[in-house]
């Protein structure tokens, strides 16, 4: 039988518009919700975050984080349902956001509300937060919140399909950049082809090998981008030419060894071609908030992985068994703000959430209502969960 009120509950946050940059107005609804619902605390920070806070019996901090930002819907007369409707059909509950992440929100807050009159039963401060801009910069306005919050275990509710994810690869944008000098394309024998130049380049990187792991696979750089400086270049050989990677990371895998390792190839490759020239940087750019909080965003979001046999793994594994859920452990394939808890703080963190990984940012977006139901259990699981004490 499904719970109406915690339906009624997501479809009031997918009804909420909150694309990147525009998250005020759901940012203000789920602060009065978590307080009506009786948490202790509720505050919108500088940034626009939104963390609500539940003070049980002792000193564990447990976070749960889900952003409330969501991508655009394209053109919505590719949708057969509204995007921003909340209607359900089948089972299925339809909007932008559904699965990423709303549905994760709404199981959060009210597994929360569920254990304001049982207090006793929460073994630590339990808090809530709701993230901005997670779509463009995963994990940096998320720092705020860490520094305000002091987590001792973050769980991330990103889609899992009701499993227990204990990692992630982590993601860089590299922009590599070739430098020529331009002329007239009727005597290129007076310019340096920045396109050609990038070509080479190209074919140089092509020959790195990337490692493996066992958990969260093989790491990955594939090209995205190509553009060549004057464009469009009408009979003017290009003076410029640069091409973005998007580069999947691995466990310790750091900004500094990762251009580090393609400089050197490339730095072979300039030992036979004595005029290239190549630069290469990690993409960064200056983002900011609805709130004005200006921050930049450099593209380069660590990979992150808890252990299988960590004490937190087993133990949530345990507490979602107890919810009548059966989890299996695996990774995440794509990135979330663990990159910043886990990645780059080292702060134990792990992921639950309901829905599927592919489910977000498509057209027709949905969640499964039982699936819903489910995860909001699982949450109330990892709650109650004594993860501070031993055995």
């Amino acid at each position: 039988m499904e719970n109406k009120e915690l339906l009624q509950l997501a479809q009031q946050l997918i009804r909420i518009k909150s694309i990147t940059g525009q998250e005020q107005e759901l940012a203000a609804f789920i602060k009065s919700t978590m307080l009506d619902m009786g948490y202790d605390d509720a505050i919108i920070d500088e940034a626009g975050n939104v963390i609500g806070m539940i003070k049980g019996a002792g000193d564990f901090k447990l976070l749960f984080d889900a952003h409330i930002d969501t991508v655009g819907v394209g053109a919505e007369s590719d949708w057969t349902h509204d995007p921003f409707g909340g209607e359900i059909e089948g089972g299925r509950l339809y909007g932008r956001g559904a699965a990423d992440m709303k549905g994760s929100l709404a199981a959060m807050l009210y597994a929360g509300a569920t254990l304001v009159p049982q207090k006793d039963r929460i073994p630590g401060t339990i808090f809530i937060s709701g993230t901005v801009s997670e779509e463009i910069a995963e994990g940096q306005c998320f720092e705020l919140v860490l520094d305000r919050v002091k987590p001792d275990l973050v769980v991330i509710g990103e889609a899992s399909e009701l499993n227990l994810k204990i990692g992630q690869r982590g993601r860089a944008e590299i922009q590599v950049t070739a430098k020529g000098k331009s002329a007239h394309s009727s005597n290129p024998e007076l310019a340096v082809n920045a396109g050609e130049h990038l070509v080479d380049a190209i074919s140089a990187l092509r020959k790195i090998k990337l490692r493996q792991d066992p958990l969260l696979g093989e790491g990955i750089m594939v090209l995205t981008d190509l553009i060549s400086r004057p464009y469009p270049g009408q009979s003017v050989i290009p003076y410029e030419a640069s091409c973005t990677y998007d580069r999947r990371l691995l466990v310790g895998e750091t900004e500094a060894g990762v251009l580090g390792e393609l400089k050197d190839c490339l730095a072979e490759a300039a030992a036979k071609i004595p005029s290239l020239n190549i630069t290469v940087n990690i993409a960064e750019e200056q983002h900011t908030t609805y709130t004005g909080h200006s921050f930049t965003n450099k593209r380069f979001y660590p990979a992150w992985k808890l252990e299988e046999d960590h004490p937190y793994t087993q133990k949530a594994l345990k507490a979602l068994q107890g919810s009548g859920l059966e989890p299996q452990i695996t990774a995440y394939r794509f990135c979330t703000n663990g990159s910043t808890s886990c990645g780059k703080r080292g702060i134990p963190t792990i992921g639950f959430g309901p829905g599927r990984e592919n489910d977000a940012h498509v057209v027709d977006e949905s969640i499964s209502v039982e699936d819903l139901e489910k995860a909001m259990k699982g949450y109330r699981g990892l709650m109650t969960c004594s993860f501070n004490v031993e055995g």
